[in-house]
């Protein structure tokens, strides 16, 4: 059986041995790189199914590899390591098209978790007890993940698609930041609801021209209304 490929990238070769050994455990393949330039290149010739990227990097920094990958239509998820309590780089990251982000240092048990939570979700996701979910003049075709306004396609990433996907299989349910993580992400850690929020945003944005909204609920969450 194959085994799915990890890129870890990081210019600190002490971390990427590190977690290369604890992904070798769980039955992962892992490629690594220490510097930006290399790891865009290697990225495109491997194609793993999910990139660790630091966003301290030498040549080109992390955020850099994120908006390349992004704007050659890469959607391979991405995690990004930022510094301790570096807030405005975890909302950096996600804009530029990053899935979620852990802060350094970390838990190599719960980077595993979170790796696990996004390649579970990228696998399992298309079985839904609906093919297609309409609200609204949106309609997401769950099998073929696309997701279409008035009849015109619009490009979600991965984790957006699922964060709609699951606000649009209960229409008018409100969700707590939390319930979103754990439904959406598959995973639930403390502290982690500014993932959510970025998340939302860009949604908002790429619906912008549909009569189905994202209605902020003050103090608890999120729910999707026509």
């Amino acid at each position: 059986m194959e085994k799915d490929l990890i890129c870890i990238v990081d210019d600190e070769k002490r971390i990427t041995d590190f977690v290369r050994i604890y992904l070798e455990k769980e039955g992962f393949s892992v490629i690594s790189f220490t510097d930006g330039v290399q790891a865009l290149k290697g990225i495109r010739a491997s194609g793993p199914e999910l990139v660790v990227l630091d966003v301290m990097l030498p040549g080109m920094d992390g955020f850099e590899v994120c908006k390349s990958l992004r704007s050659e239509k890469n959607n391979v998820p991405i995690i990004m390591l930022t510094a301790k309590d570096e807030e405005i780089d975890k909302i950096i990251g996600l804009e530029l098209g990053a899935d979620d982000y852990l802060t350094k240092p970390f838990n190599p048990r719960e980077l595993i978790a979170r790796i696990k939570a996004v390649l579970r979700r990228n696998n399992l996701s298309r079985k839904s007890e609906k093919d297609v979910i309409e609200v609204g003049d949106i309609r997401i075709d769950i099998n073929r993940r696309e997701v279409t306004v008035k009849g015109n396609p619009v490009s979600l990433r991965t984790q957006e698609f699922e964060l709609l996907r699951v606000l649009a299989e209960d229409e008018g349910r409100v969700f707590s930041r939390e319930q979103l993580l754990n439904y959406a992400w598959g995973y639930s850690f403390a502290g982690q609801t500014r993932t959510v929020d970025v998340h939302v945003a860009q949604l908002r944005k790429k619906l912008v021209d549909s009569d189905g909204h994202i209605e902020t609920m003050t103090g608890f969450g999120y729910k999707l209304m026509a």
